[in-house]
């Protein structure tokens, strides 16, 4: 195991290693459940698809560890899958078997641009700031969500809003909800306590005590579950269940409409977005593992596209969206995973999440919610890595990439504002001849693609 996974050559052991695959699964379990609620509003069937989610998880993240030795944790991703459910089945009336059809042939497209080295031209194109700055906006972006899931913000009248816990008591909302997101903050200020005191799992302990003091909460009637709004027991309704059937969705794949203009459309949506989120990804994880060479690119990065790749189009065959690389995996890496034993452990609890799925669909957000926040201060320490007022000419890309995926809402969003505000302001300064080729050719792309897209 030493051997294979180079455990001292990277500074780590097996223990750190299981603990943070064990951080990373904890903090993106929520995807077994919320996979099927919103792939199962096109038709599918919800059981299938939680065992296709469950299976191409374990089997993507199986790929990454032997193929490429990296700590990065696959599942089916988030956005993607609502984009598959409400667009291209509810909203343009295509059958969940063609949409399933537009995913396997993004993994074969991407197969094939990973295995003539297209995705590591793109990734290695990237310049070392903007690189630096995709870890810190994941580091945002990624404290948002975290925000988001515990509803300590919440939407308003100026778009987005803190939590008011006197309207919650007086909408009669507060043992559910209100008590929730009061666990949220006291599991926050726990995690960081253990982080200052430099306990090894801080992050995987806080998730367990916040856990711990949510069904405490609920045994003594301070929390109550209220299903109808979406909060239910903190205590699994069993420990053993068996996995469904994979039949109803397993190689449903309906090529029928692929010669189409608007199954283009719908192809190259899955594409863009799916290339620049596995990027910005890869990027930010690889950046707060210390993964990058001096020149800021990543050894066997075209292992790890290739994985991604090979993981979208496995998942297509067996009934679930677009397999892609995890923002949450940088929560194990917070915890000090650094080889493929991080994401070996985390797709073996993928596996056994089929047998165990009351225990691990009970995990609640917000008990996973302050560890992606403080995974997210851990994050953006490397904003400091910037030259802000040194190099102006590439800090103030750098800064637009930063807010853009924070307040976009959207690692792919950061990356475009990035390239285009970092050509366009190098050509303005009279150093367009320090871009190179491959950057003037995706400042392109990333400009007609708002225009027609």
């Amino acid at each position: 195991m030493e051997k294979f996974f180079e455990l001292k050559e990277r500074g780590t052991d097996i223990k750190t290693e299981v603990m943070a695959g064990i951080t990373t699964f904890m903090t993106m379990a929520y995807i077994l459940a919320v996979n099927p609620i919103i792939l199962g509003a096109s038709g599918m069937d919800t059981g299938a698809i939680f065992t296709a989610t469950a299976l191409a998880s374990a089997f993507a993240t199986f790929c990454m560890a032997l193929l490429a030795n990296m700590p990065f944790v696959l599942s089916a991703g988030m956005g993607l899958n609502a984009y598959f459910a409400y667009t291209v089945v509810i909203g343009m009336g295509y059958t969940w078997q063609q949409a399933l059809a537009a995913i396997f042939v993004e993994g074969v497209i991407f197969i094939f641009l990973s295995l003539v080295n297209i995705r590591e031209a793109i990734f290695n194109a990237i310049p070392p700031s903007l690189k630096i700055a995709v870890s810190v906006g994941i580091g945002l972006f990624i404290s948002f969500i975290g925000l988001q899931n515990a509803h300590i913000v919440v939407a308003g009248p100026t778009l987005v809003t803190l939590y008011s816990f006197k309207s919650s008591v007086e909408g009669g909302m507060f043992q559910s909800e209100g008590i929730t997101v009061l666990l949220a903050l006291i599991g926050l200020l726990v995690t960081s306590f253990l982080l200052i005191k430099n306990v090894k799992g801080s992050v995987l302990f806080g998730i367990i005590l916040t856990w711990g003091l949510g069904m405490i909460c609920q045994a003594t009637g301070l929390y109550v579950p209220n299903p109808d709004k979406g909060f239910f027991s903190l205590f699994p309704n069993g420990i053993i269940s068996m996995p469904a059937s994979l039949e109803p969705t397993l190689m449903q794949v309906d090529f029928s409409s692929v010669m189409s203009f608007e199954f283009f459309s719908v192809l190259m949506a899955f594409l863009f977005v799916d290339l620049f989120d596995t990027i910005g990804t890869v990027i930010g994880c690889a950046s707060k593992a210390n993964l990058l060479d001096k020149d800021g690119r990543l050894p066997k990065v075209k292992q790890v596209l290739l994985t991604d790749a090979i993981g979208t189009t496995a998942g297509s065959l067996m009934g679930t969206s677009t397999i892609t690389t995890f923002v949450e995996s940088s929560a194990g890496i917070a915890e000090g995973g650094k080889t493929g034993l991080t994401a070996i452990t985390a797709g073996c609890l993928f596996f056994l999440a089929l047998f165990f799925s009351p225990v691990f669909l009970a995990i609640p957000a917000f008990a996973t919610a302050p560890a992606l926040i403080i995974v997210g201060f851990l994050m953006m320490q490397q904003v400091a890595r910037i030259s802000w007022t040194e190099d102006t000419l590439t800090a103030v890309p750098a800064y637009i990439t930063i807010f853009s995926m924070a307040f976009m809402y959207s690692i792919s969003e950061g990356i475009c504002f990035g390239v285009i505000s970092y050509t366009i302001l190098h050509v303005f300064a009279g150093k367009g001849k320090d871009v190179t080729p491959l950057m003037y050719i995706l400042t392109v792309l990333f400009i007609l693609k708002y225009m027609f897209l």
